[in-house]
């Protein structure tokens, strides 16, 4: 995770074959859908997903005058990848 001036940008590495779950996942949380425990889904002005061949990378721009929490922004993290691991 890399903290940015205007947001936040994560690498979620070794997701081979769970990609595609995972890009639903993260494509709840770009249509205003996301189910994540943690209110920092208030503070996002945008997010990228991007695709690789074994890793997905997010880009999270926050709101003018608002800052992410980088620990609920973990917990956020940890609650898709679990949520998909269930799948």
């Amino acid at each position: 995770m890399e903290e940015k001036p205007e947001g936040i940008s994560i690498e979620v590495t070794e997701v081979a074959g769970r990609q595609q779950e995972l890009l639903e996942a993260f494509g709840e949380c770009q249509s205003g859908h996301c189910t994540c425990p943690t209110d920092e889904y208030e503070k996002l002005a945008g997010l990228e997903v991007s695709p690789g061949p074994d890793d997905v990378v997010l880009r999270l721009k926050a709101k003018r005058g608002t800052k992410f929490d980088p620990g609920e922004i973990a917990s956020c993290l940890d609650y898709t990848l679990a949520k998909v691991e269930e799948q």
